[in-house]
């Protein structure tokens, strides 16, 4: 498409969150110009693709933050617009299992936080009734989720897409963005076809976050560093022991969830993923000096690994033997081996990382004159898209009336 040369609000980024936003402000008023920016020849090509689709609802969150709060919201909103639009969508729930004496405490409180969030139809389960759910799983416990659903996380995206054009919103894809200059006007944005000048710009970049805040004039902290999660997939007969979804309970050290068992949309059982810190922030690619500089010369990147290294360690003896994946899924669900597994997708997860070691937890949107940034939004942000483009559409419209607040002031719930 011919790019025009300004618009009342630029998206930089058309992953699933980038395209909610963009979607939310076309849809709310038919005059206002909306223009999505995307550096791939395809949308929702990153992490918005490369996942296993679980509709999250609510349960890991700290009570009263923001990923809380837009998960629950976003989880309700996601299952109406799959059902509105057609879209696929399994719901046949989830069991967080404890298959330990000593894991039933933290199971305890994610139920207490799952019901301070508002997640609807939590259930305890002892050891014997989890077969009512799950009849080849095992374990001394479990938290039943019945609202945890699955769905199909880029046909989501290409329908926000679809429902942008229609209202008249605009979308460049093989158009990256690389330098934001602002001015009292509104953002210049740099790209690689050229300059568009906007009124407002919201950037929604994943793993390139950073550097685009950076370049706009925030500051370094917290820093994108790149995990890299590989998926296998059950096959054979041992796809048919798995229903629908088995978590492990999560270290609570860690923003991820361990691995686990989920039957998609597509009737696969994908097991996984790993958390490796990776090479690139591209996963189609193994090495980048770039990325890895970035990482590297990171402070809060050593301080990190200072402090997880046995976590570490586990995620490298994962990476290293498909025996090591079976035997996590086989605490769950005996008898897998590593024969009944074969390779099916990686993805990066972009990971906000503080200059202190601590590994951002909660969604992180930061606005100044003419921007904001969306500088942290790792799972459950595609479950949480709809909710999400609703807040920032609603500081977007703030600014673009003329309420553009502090410079650099960070979101809060």
């Amino acid at each position: 498409m011919g790019l025009p040369a300004g618009c009342d609000v630029a998206v930089v980024g058309g992953g699933i969150v980038g395209l909610a936003v963009a979607r939310e402000l076309a849809l709310r008023d038919a005059r206002r110009s909306v223009c999505v920016l995307e550096r791939e020849s395809e949308l929702a090509s990153h992490q918005s693709a490369r996942n296993s689709g679980v509709v999250h609802a609510g349960i890991y969150y700290r009570p009263g933050s923001l990923k809380a709060q837009l998960a629950v919201q976003g989880a309700a909103l996601l299952r109406q617009y799959a059902r509105t639009h057609g879209l696929p969508l399994r719901e046949g729930g989830k069991l967080i299992i404890a298959a330990q004496a000593r894991e039933l405490p933290a199971l305890d409180e994610l139920a207490r936080r799952g019901s301070q969030n508002g997640v609807q139809g939590l259930e305890r389960l002892s050891g014997e009734e989890i077969a009512a759910f799950e009849p080849d799983a095992v374990g001394v416990g479990a938290l039943r989720s019945p609202t945890t659903a699955v769905t199909d996380f880029r046909a989501v995206a290409e329908s926000y897409a679809d429902e942008l054009r229609g209202a008249g919103g605009e979308i460049a894809t093989g158009c990256e963005v690389t330098r934001p200059v602002p001015g009292d006007r509104g953002v210049e944005l740099v790209h690689s076809r050229g300059v568009l000048r906007a009124r407002f710009a919201v950037f929604c970049a994943g793993a390139w976050s950073d550097r685009l805040a950076v370049a706009a004039g925030a500051g370094a902290d917290p820093r994108i560093v790149p995990f890299r999660g590989a998926y296998l997939r059950l096959r054979g007969a041992a796809a048919e022991r798995v229903r629908s979804l088995i978590y492990p309970v999560p270290d609570p050290r860690l923003p991820f969830l361990g691995v686990h068992l989920t039957r998609t949309v597509g009737d696969e059982v994908l097991l996984g993923p790993g958390a490796l810190p990776a090479g690139a922030r591209d996963e189609r690619r193994r090495l980048s000096a770039r990325d890895t500089l970035d990482s590297l010369a990171w402070p809060g990147t050593w301080r990190f690994a200072a402090r997880n290294a046995g976590a570490a360690a586990h995620e490298v003896r994962l990476a290293a033997s498909r025996r090591h994946f079976a035997d996590a899924a086989a605490r769950y669900v005996p008898g897998i081996t590593a024969d009944d597994l074969e390779i099916a997708a990686a993805g990066v997860r972009a990971q906000a990382l503080g200059r202190d070691g601590s590994l951002v937890e909660d969604f992180v949107f930061t606005q100044a004159q003419g921007m904001l940034h969306v500088r942290n939004a790792p799972s459950p942000a595609a479950t949480a898209s709809l909710a999400i483009a609703r807040l920032v559409a609603d500081r977007a419209e703030d600014a673009l009336a003329g309420g553009h607040g502090a410079p650099n002031r960070t979101l809060a719930p």
